[in-house]
């Protein structure tokens, strides 16, 4: 893997997610780099290289969001929401920012739809837009503070991107 884009992504990934933990009150369970044994059970995620973490990043987030065919800061903010919430809810909530069918899959008329907006205003309001879903979790109230952290790290990196 080469592109560049995303070898930034995962790096941000890397330093939002850390290494193992093993929390009781997170549901993923078991996890590592970010990949859990909630969604890859047969995964020995305690052994789990970077490598490893890094090829089911590309492929099962990366690929699956199109964010070779996405703007480079959006491409990464896209990214981020996805792991850390989900693909189809992080595809929905750019959808809804750009005002279009929210069907969790990112095809012509999303890629036509996310040209058509500015750069820096379409990430603010995505970015917007993933604080308020947080916000909305019972979750918030444990790991609010690191959620929002994580949201702000992301912009900022895309910022630099824009």
């Amino acid at each position: 893997m080469t592109n560049k884009v995303f070898d930034t992504a995962f790096k941000l990934l890397l330093k939002n997610e850390g290494g193992y933990v093993n929390d009781p009150r997170d549901a993923g369970g078991e996890t590592k780099y970010g990949i859990s044994k909630r969604a890859y059970p047969k995964l020995n995620i305690r052994d789990l290289t970077i490598e490893e973490a890094k090829e089911i990043y590309k492929r099962d987030y990366w690929d699956r969001c199109k964010c070779d065919f996405l703007p480079d800061a959006l491409s990464v903010a896209v990214f981020d929401y996805a792991v850390n919430s989900g693909v189809i809810k992080a595809v929905k909530g750019l959808q809804k920012c750009l005002g279009i069918k929210q069907d969790g899959k990112i095809g012509n008329q999303t890629l036509c739809a996310v040209n058509g907006w500015p750069r820096k205003k379409l990430v603010d309001e995505y970015m917007q837009q993933r604080i308020n879903f947080l916000m909305s979790l019972k979750g918030w109230q444990i790991y609010g503070n690191g959620w929002g952290k994580r949201v702000e790290r992301v912009k900022k990196e895309c910022e630099g991107l824009i």
